[in-house]
């Protein structure tokens, strides 16, 4: 697990660990019933006057002494807004205006909050482990849903060869160390702009349309984008998307243009960033009113089930 963070209140505060949350033990099939995700996970709910007690507090003041250390990753030279680092797998969005008092609905005393963006590339590398994680959250009754980031609304970066290059060594990056497929074709386009928010709005069109398909359409969008090297600001990219997923493409295209979406879309961007996100892929486990990060970068799925069962099993 590359950063955790712990939170309350709709608030993140970030930490470094020395270790991942969360030990698997071995077995004769060479990993642990929790790994593979099919271990039943105790529930526990707190009172609000449980998660503000002294003994709450010494306990997170305890885990800020033990596990803290500082982030000392290397940075990659990049343009302005496109900052990723391929130690952590971490990538940082471009500045937002300031939220307007976004807050979380918290529908479950327990979930997972993955917060990402369809084209940022550690997103990507990270998808099959999220599939994992989803699935095992699915079996253990946990609640598993999707907050859009918003890496680069907008774009504007220039189109050149040293933009170019920076994307073709990053995607490089991401795929030795995830062997997630990347295309090259984009690279041979004279006109690009990367501009993350029409991914992340599709994404949250579809969700308004059946929430039980935001993943998959998430992942698809991505395989086109990094695999296929179509362009997400275009509207037809998502028409085999919505066959493939049985959605009415007529309907998604009028959702995906309305000024609904962009607004629901937004709202998302500002969430994140006002929880005190600052990089993508990041994964929280919400318990009650405690936000706790399970990955901040890449991560793999063992890092992150290890940890929700861990965390899940806490008094």
């Amino acid at each position: 697990m590359r950063g955790s963070v712990v939170g309350f209140a709709n608030s993140i505060t970030p930490l470094y660990p020395r270790r991942p949350f969360g030990t698997l033990s071995n077995s004769p099939e060479g990993t642990s019933r929790v790994a593979r995700g099919d271990a039943p996970i105790r529930r526990i709910k707190r009172t609000p006057r449980e998660l503000t007690g002294l003994p709450h507090m010494n306990k997170l003041l305890t885990l800020l002494f033990l596990f803290t250390l500082p982030l000392t990753a290397q940075k990659m030279i990049a343009p302005p807004g496109a900052t990723c680092d391929p130690l952590t797998g971490l990538c940082t969005p471009a500045p937002l205006g300031a939220a307007a008092g976004a807050e979380v609905e918290f529908r479950d005393d327990v979930e997972i909050i993955y917060v990402g963006d369809p084209m940022c590339s550690w997103c990507w590398g990270i998808s099959p482990a999220l599939n994992r994680l989803e699935k095992a959250a699915a079996a253990n009754g946990i609640p598993y849903r999707i907050v859009l980031g918003g890496l680069r609304p907008g774009g504007g970066e220039p189109w050149n060869e040293e933009f170019k290059g920076f994307l073709s060594h990053h995607w490089e990056e991401v795929n030795k160390r995830s062997g997630q497929p990347f295309g090259d074709k984009l690279f041979e386009r004279e006109n690009f702009n990367y501009d993350t928010e029409p991914s992340c709005r599709a994404v949250v069109a579809a969700r308004s349309m059946d929430p039980a398909i935001e993943s998959r359409f998430f992942e698809l969008t991505q395989y086109g984008f990094y695999v296929l090297n179509e362009d997400p600001s275009e509207t037809s990219f998502y028409a085999p998307i919505c066959e493939k997923l049985g959605l009415d493409f007529d309907r998604f295209k009028t959702l995906f243009e309305s000024a609904e979406m962009k607004a629901a879309t937004m709202a998302d961007f500002q969430l994140n960033r006002g929880w005190g996100v600052t990089g993508y892929p990041t994964v929280v486990f919400r318990k009650g009113d405690q936000m706790v990060a399970i990955a901040r970068g890449y991560a793999e799925f063992e890092e992150m089930w290890g940890a929700v069962n861990q965390l899940s099993q806490e008094e």
